[in-house]
């Protein structure tokens, strides 16, 4: 066997740069991260052939001394720490101290700077690993470095990198990150000389428009909450945006883009219950912390870190963003914000601009204008190019009433019946709303026109599945089905929660033959069957019988519920697993208490239901994250119909 001996230093920054420098990205990512702490208010950024031909970073930042320039290229080399206190209490994005040296082991770099004040700039060069003399150039104040031909000295590990448009996605995406968590830098971005992109310093919320889509930012919803020493905010997508990719999820911890498990694991626990599984949520999240608190020193690439306090980063994130996703209802935000978009999209028709006015108001101004001048029964005169001008619009709120006393309590005990609460009271939803005799006389009065509900009033129902409303500018659909589910669902929550999930005994047992598995899952959770209100016996054999069900389902097949809820706890497995699929569980049995497409409601019923998804949590989606309702405002309807065009 070889004796033992030192690696020389050159070597020694190659196996260092198979970890730092895995791509061109890395090497971008460790440039433009030096450029942020050397305090730059601009980043201008050039890449060719991907970043594996060239890679440009410069910035206006403090510079380099011409003394230190060499020192920059060697390894464990660095002005941002000194002492073990200073690597614990690390703000800096980089510290390690071997970026530039393992980058200039495998290329040929050029590091050009200059400080406030100095007569010129001096700049280095590096090829293989050796350093020339330190030399005069012209360059502003700030660094620029140049990397050209990464591997060119190391060819198998060349080979490993994927085509140059590969690569160069790699390296926008990284720089995008690094912009995204710095706003107030100016980014730029050019590829073969064209740009790509150039964002001035701004809002957090201007740039994540710019880099995550304005659809994130139309619909997402903001997040900002803390204890004093840890601190979250950013902006969630409603579930209703979920897609079933992760290219729009990004973590930042203290403003370094991490993928941490704790952090995502307390994501995924909020959507829980209003996402399906196969989809992913999108979300930019900022926690910031005392540095003490988390270890970033644990890959060279610092994107994996270490909280000294896992537990609390969890419920922070998971508690910030499920208060967040249980105010997405529709006396507080939209279920979908481009519903119309859409629409128009499949129809091949073009929006009209934000500043122009709707057929209504342009038409209804146009009204009140001429009314003066023309009488009742004149139609006014065309507009230019031979467009006939289209009567205006009636304003909708007349067109609407609240509903009568009687009205309201036939709604009620027919909306009671299909959702039967665990007492004979009146639900809460309805007791805090319901009307008495005085304030129906007053509120059809001229003087105290009615206020027209998010949800408007249903006109309609369609097809058995939807329910068509009217509101004060716009109509809405319902899905009756996935909106009774989501109420049913948050109904049987709020009681397991209290632990007075009632159960309604049935006068006769139901009865079914059991496969072998389903009777041995009873066997095994007959308690926790029991707990959610369904009672089940073995009659002899195979056969079963359901003997109660909760309260809320009373209205459902028996049968078909157990069976359901039978095979979800087969799949569940042990009772830990159970605990922590309870709301799943939960979800199985609502949707048997549902109102199933194809029933015909009346417009009680119909009413009753809109009333309480304005007060259910979670409303504007079903337990799967479909949208329970879209809206379409009368601007949508008048582009559809050409009006005014």
């Amino acid at each position: 066997m070889s004796r033992i001996a030192a690696l020389p230093d050159h070597l020694v920054n190659q196996i260092a740069a198979g970890e730092v420098v895995e791509r061109p990205a890395n090497a971008l990512k460790e440039v433009v991260e030096n450029s942020i702490d050397a305090g730059a208010n601009r980043i201008d950024v050039e890449l060719s052939g991907g970043g594996i031909k060239l890679i440009r970073v410069s910035d206006n930042g403090g510079g380099i001394h011409a003394d230190d320039l060499p020192l920059a290229l060697h390894r464990h080399a660095t002005s941002k720490i000194k002492t073990l206190n200073d690597l614990e209490h690390v703000t800096s994005m980089g510290f390690r101290g071997e970026g530039l040296a393992s980058i200039a082991s495998v290329s040929r770099l050029t590091l050009t700077s200059r400080q406030a004040g100095a007569a010129h700039a001096a700049q280095i060069k590096a090829q293989d690993g050796e350093l020339s003399a330190v030399g005069a150039a012209a360059h502003p104040v700030g660094t620029t470095v140049e990397i050209a031909e990464l591997f060119f000295n190391t060819p198998a590990r060349r080979k490993f990198l994927k085509s140059e448009n590969t690569e160069y996605a790699h390296c926008a995406t990284m720089l995008e990150r690094l912009a995204l968590a710095h706003p107030q830098i100016a980014f730029s971005l050019k590829r073969d000389g064209k740009t790509v992109f150039d964002y001035p310093a701004q809002p957090l919320q201007e740039r994540i428009a710019a880099i995550v889509g304005n659809d994130f930012q139309t619909a997402s919803l903001p997040v900002d909450s803390g204890n004093g020493t840890l601190r979250l905010y950013g902006a969630v997508a409603k579930p209703t945006f979920a897609k079933g990719r992760t290219d729009k999820q990004f973590c930042f911890v203290n403003y370094r883009f991490v993928r941490d498990k704790i952090m995502l694991h307390a994501v995924k626990q909020a959507y829980r219950d209003v996402l399906h599984n196969a989809l992913t949520p999108a979300f930019v999240l900022f926690l910031e912390l005392p540095p003490e608190a988390v270890d970033v020193n644990v890959h060279p690439t610092k994107t994996e870190i270490r909280f000294r306090d896992s537990q609390q980063v969890h419920q922070l994130v998971f508690h910030t963003l499920n208060k967040a996703l249980a105010d997405t209802r529709a006396d507080l935000t939209e279920s979908v914000s481009n519903a119309g978009s859409v629409l128009h999209e499949m129809m091949g028709v073009i929006m009209p601009s934000e500043n122009e006015q709707s057929g209504f108001d342009r038409q209804t101004d146009q009204h009140f204008a001429s009314q003066t001048n023309h009488s009742a029964g004149n139609i006014p005169a065309a507009s230019g190019g031979g467009k006939t001008t289209p009567m205006p619009y009636q304003n909708a709120r007349s067109a609407q009433r609240p509903l009568s006393l009687n009205e309201s309590r036939a709604a009620l005990q027919t909306y009671a019946e299909l959702f039967k609460p665990s007492d004979n009271t009146i639900p809460a939803a309805f007791a805090q709303n319901r009307p008495s005799e005085n304030s129906l006389s007053n509120a059809d009065t001229p003087d105290n026109p009615p206020e027209t509900p998010p949800l408007g009033f249903a006109i309609a129902q369609l097809l058995g599945i939807y329910i068509l409303a009217q509101a004060e500018d716009s109509l809405l659909l319902i899905d009756m089905h996935a909106a009774a589910e989501r109420v049913n669902y948050e109904k049987m929550k709020t009681q397991h929660a209290q632990g007075n999930l009632s159960s309604q005994r049935l006068l006769l047992p139901a009865t079914f033959t059991a496969s072998h598995q389903e009777c041995a899952t009873l066997a095994d959770h007959s308690e926790t069957l029991t707990r959610f209100g369904l009672e089940l016996s073995g009659l002899g054999g195979n056969t079963l019988a359901v003997r109660s069900v909760p309260q809320l389902l009373a209205k459902s097949d028996p049968v078909a519920l157990a069976k359901d809820v039978l095979h979800e706890l087969a799949q569940t497995g042990s009772s830990q697993t159970i605990a922590e699929r309870e709301n799943q569980i939960m979800a199985t049995l609502s949707c048997h208490g549902s109102v199933r497409a194809g029933r015909r409601l009346t417009l009680p019923e119909m009413n009753a239901l809109l009333r309480d998804m304005e007060r259910t949590p979670r409303s504007n989606q079903c337990n799967h994250g479909r949208p329970t309702w879209v809206k379409l405002t009368l601007k949508e309807l008048d582009a559809l119909f050409l009006r005014g065009q």
